[in-house]
């Protein structure tokens, strides 16, 4: 897996344990908040860690977003700096963007002005939500229950010319494959006799214990 660099804005709980874990799984961290005595303490626990007034403009600029792979804006409690770090960072063409939000408004909100993903503390940990964001392969996942995850996945790469049938998946990876579609199309059933291509994203049901180890 590549290295890749997240911009991670905002160091409330849930950002900073997103920071480190993303930070311990092997990511360049740039750590942005406003409170100084945060920035202090955080340093050492990511790549980079700045003092920043995510409500400026000027400042935002100043971070070199543009660099980053991935832009986290954790400031759920604060919807217009959200929304201004948001178009900044589409704009300076930041592949994903990705922000947490504090209720359904605001996702509806960010996700209309062109949020990639939102990012829901209450769903999930730092550690879990760290881990999906730098998986190659794990494009989003939906908890059912305590114990059920539903996730859109690309193939892994030994899956690629075989049919379900024969990866028997359910016994070898302890997960259901209920949908498949081409990237842009539309889901439907899998033929377990057709065999998996590469630009193809499966949609699968696995218990939280298998959900990246």
């Amino acid at each position: 897996m590549n290295k890749k660099s997240v911009a991670v804005l905002g160091l409330g709980k849930y950002g900073k344990s997103l920071a480190e874990n993303l930070y311990r799984l092997g990511a360049d961290v740039l750590a942005v908040d406003r409170d100084e005595k945060i920035i202090e303490d955080f340093a050492g626990k990511c790549t980079s860690a700045v003092c920043a007034d995510l409500s400026s403009e000027d400042e935002i600029l100043s971070l070199g977003l543009k660099n980053m792979d991935i832009v986290v804006i954790a400031m759920g409690d604060d919807l217009a700096a959200s929304i201004l770090t948001l178009n900044l960072a589409k704009e300076q063409g930041v592949p994903l963007v990705v922000a947490k939000t504090s209720s359904e408004q605001m996702s509806s909100i960010l996700r209309k002005i062109g949020a990639d993903k939102i990012l829901d503390p209450e769903r999930e940990g730092g550690e879990r939500s760290a881990r999906i964001l730098l998986s190659s392969v794990f494009k989003d996942y939906f908890k059912l229950d305590d114990n059920m995850y539903m996730v859109e996945m690309l193939p892994e790469k030994e899956w690629i010319g075989k049919c379900l049938s024969e990866l028997n998946l359910r016994s070898k990876k302890n997960l259901n494959v209920v949908a498949i579609r081409k990237k842009g199309g539309k889901w439907h059933f899998v033929d377990p006799s057709v065999p998996i291509e590469a630009d193809s994203i499966l949609l699968i049901v696995m218990e939280k214990k298998h959900l990246l180890g």
